[in-house]
């Protein structure tokens, strides 16, 4: 070793070489560990994937959607948030446009999504899928088949009053006034399901 020393340093610039060589190979391995880590962060902070569901996804899913979304965000977690409808009607439509407007009222943009069709195959991507009403949920029923999983699926209020079976009122058939009132239901129950899931993440299992 001695001897390596002693030419290494007649040649400075295999030296250098060498000396740049591992600083590459340390930097390399940090990215990597840095990268490996950020990516399991983010996998176990990703872990709920939510659907909201209401008739024609403009009016009430839309507001659920975006006002989870932002209190999510807000509370540091990096959930996946979406929302469809059980009818064909307003394919393609931007939500409501009341919906945007109590939204933007309250600092929330929904403005940038579109309606879509509830389908069966959402069972298998989403943790959770909230109905907006009991229509609705009967809907996610006949449309899913044999994809149904009653464990995923709940209505959005039991969350708010658990085992109630209440409705979201369908803000369509109002004037605005509806809208602020459903705004401020779904963002009650929106606070709910942070509370019901963060009261969830403390429980400390049993020991055996």
């Amino acid at each position: 070793m001695h001897y390596l020393f002693d030419y290494l340093q007649k040649d400075k610039g295999l030296l250098d070489l060498m000396t740049i060589d591992l600083l590459t190979i340390d930097l390399l391995t940090i990215d990597l560990m840095t990268i490996d880590l950020l990516t399991l962060n983010s996998l176990y902070l990703c872990a709920m994937k939510i659907l909201m569901v209401c008739l024609g996804n403009i009016c009430r899913s839309p507001l659920a959607e975006g006002i989870l979304k932002m209190k999510a965000e807000e509370a540091g977690l990096h959930w996946i948030i979406d929302s469809a409808g059980t009818n064909s009607y307003h394919l393609g439509e931007a939500p409501h446009h009341l919906s945007q407007k109590v939204a933007k009222q309250n600092g929330i943009d929904i403005s940038g999504r579109f309606s879509r069709k509830f389908l069966g195959e959402d069972f298998e991507r989403f943790d959770k899928i909230y109905a907006m009403a009991n229509d609705v949920a009967s809907d996610i029923i006949n449309i899913s088949g044999k994809k149904y999983n009653s464990h995923k699926m709940d209505l959005f209020l039991n969350e708010l009053h658990p085992g109630k079976n209440h409705d979201v009122p369908d803000p369509w058939y109002g004037d605005e006034d509806g809208y602020h009132d459903v705004y401020a239901l779904i963002e009650k129950t929106c606070d709910a399901i942070l509370e019901n899931y963060f009261a969830t993440q403390q429980q400390t299992p049993p020991i055996a």
